[in-house]
């Protein structure tokens, strides 16, 4: 059986073709690091990092790039002049990925961050005003805007007509031909801090949300790609507006757009308003890692999930199943010819991810094989026991529930999470520091590091820290 996925261009779920036999390029749109991540976004990274799992136990070689939007009006509205906006940029960056890391996320093949990618958006915006599909505003502000009607498909991702659309909120109506026009370049504001700025055929300023990500996927997956996946709320405007900008200068873009479902509190949407947020590291501190992974992983990933405060314990109690067959197995299993059978995932569970990612049915196969292992131990049939064991550990990792590793990376050890919380917060000012040209200061943390056996490695995109000997 081929692999089947949801596209949600087609709203249909259809046969996975990748343009190239044997390969696939995935782009998977990462956190805007304006402030810590919560339960929706590391729902939406496992979703991701369970597409790519599976696709590579089918054997295609993944190209995986998450972003980093690091630049955005949020943002810059949470900088201060104590913290500035690249500082929460790269605090926050640090939130999500750890939070990745403690359930287990494999790290993307490239993760690149907006501000790295602008003579590529420069390039996009120049040749969509080439195509007359994009203006710079006559008032003097260096705000160059798409224009929606002049690309006859735009509204095709979610079904809509320009008329029935809000208007894009990202610029004042009146610069625009049409209020549903929206910003792809963002010409420099007094209030804004210069170093939020650059320079561009149209003056200063900074890019639009919705060109960056059609950059960053130009510049490391080529003008063509197989899948593009976010959350639901991505859809409109983000979504529909990239497919409408890169398709509109030229690019294939993305062959399959996939979408996952969000994450509920107690039955209501996630809000400020309502200060129901569900935060990442208060969610990893109620329960392990690996029951965390669980949980989110237990639902379809196109369904909405919804958190309530005895969501886990149901996932621990499963988990606790399958840890307890595996002890048990490896007992008696091991030492005989049957420890290391191969490790095959079986039929049932093949076909419920080949069906667009059905983990809960994989999930029901998983624990029919625990069961049917268990049994077989208690009948003393190590042949079938060992057969099960083999299928048992297949699944888990594919489903990216190493325990141990999983508790590991989560930072087990307290003596390792408090370091490299210390660490991290130590790395940032210095950053700030060498920003604001305070060279001083940002030896003295480097050289206070180092004295402490912490040797700081600053590279193209960040910096990386590691315990000396």
């Amino acid at each position: 059986m081929s692999v089947r996925l949801y596209d949600s261009l087609r709203q249909a779920v259809v046969d996975f073709e990748p343009l190239e036999p044997g390969r696939v390029g995935m782009y998977v749109c990462g956190p805007t690091v304006q402030s810590a991540p919560h339960i929706g976004h590391v729902r939406s990274a496992l979703v991701y990092d369970l597409w790519r799992r599976w696709l590579s136990y089918r054997g295609f070689a993944v190209t995986f790039i998450r972003n980093v939007t690091d630049i955005d009006d949020k943002i810059l509205v949470n900088a201060s002049e104590a913290e500035p906006w690249y500082a929460v940029a790269y605090r926050v960056e640090l939130e999500f990925a750890a939070a990745y890391r403690a359930i287990g996320i494999l790290p993307p093949t490239y993760e690149p961050r907006a501000t790295a990618s602008i003579e590529t958006m420069h390039a996009i915006i120049a040749t969509l005003i080439e195509r007359g599909h994009a203006y710079a505003s006559d008032d003097g502000s260096g705000d160059v805007y798409f224009d929606v009607r002049s690309w006859p498909a735009y509204g095709e991702l979610t079904r809509q007509s320009p008329d029935d659309m809000e208007e894009a909120g990202d610029a004042p109506a009146r610069a625009k031909r049409d209020p549903r026009d929206f910003a792809l370049w963002k010409g420099a504001k007094s209030d804004e801090p210069t170093s939020a700025h650059w320079p561009s055929p149209w003056g200063p300023g900074r890019p639009g949300w919705h060109i960056e990500c059609s950059a960053m996927a130009q510049r490391y997956l080529g003008h063509a790609f197989d899948i593009h996946g976010g959350g639901l709320d991505l859809r409109f405007p983000h979504h529909e507006n990239e497919l409408a900008q890169s398709r509109a200068a030229g690019d294939g873009f993305a062959r399959h757009w996939v979408h996952n479902g969000l994450v509920t509190v107690g039955g209501q949407k996630m809000s400020k308003s309502l200060g129901n947020s569900v935060f990442a590291a208060d969610l990893l501190a109620s329960a392990r890692p690996a029951v965390v992974r669980y949980w989110l992983g237990s639902a379809h990933y196109r369904s909405t999930i919804d958190y309530t405060e005895g969501s886990l314990a149901e996932s621990e109690a499963a988990l606790e199943r399958i840890e307890t067959f595996l002890a048990r197995a490896a007992k008696r299993v091991d030492g005989t010819r049957f420890a290391e059978l191969p490790a095959e995932v079986p039929e049932a569970f093949g076909a419920a991810m080949d069906d667009d990612l059905s983990t809960p049915s994989a999930l029901a196969s998983l624990h029919e094989t625990v069961r049917a292992g268990n049994a077989a131990l208690d009948a003393d049939d190590v042949a079938a026991a060992g057969a099960a064991r083999a299928a048992v550990l297949a699944m888990v990792a594919v489903l990216g529930l190493d325990f141990e590793a999983a508790d590991a990376r989560s930072g087990a050890d307290a003596t390792h999470r408090a370091l490299a919380s210390l660490v991290d917060r130590l790395i940032v000012e210095r950053r700030s520091a060498r920003d604001a040209r305070d060279w001083s200061t940002a030896d003295r943390i480097r050289d206070d590091l180092a004295a402490a056996g912490i040797v700081v490695e600053d590279t193209p995109t960040g910096t990386d820290w590691s315990i000396d000997g």
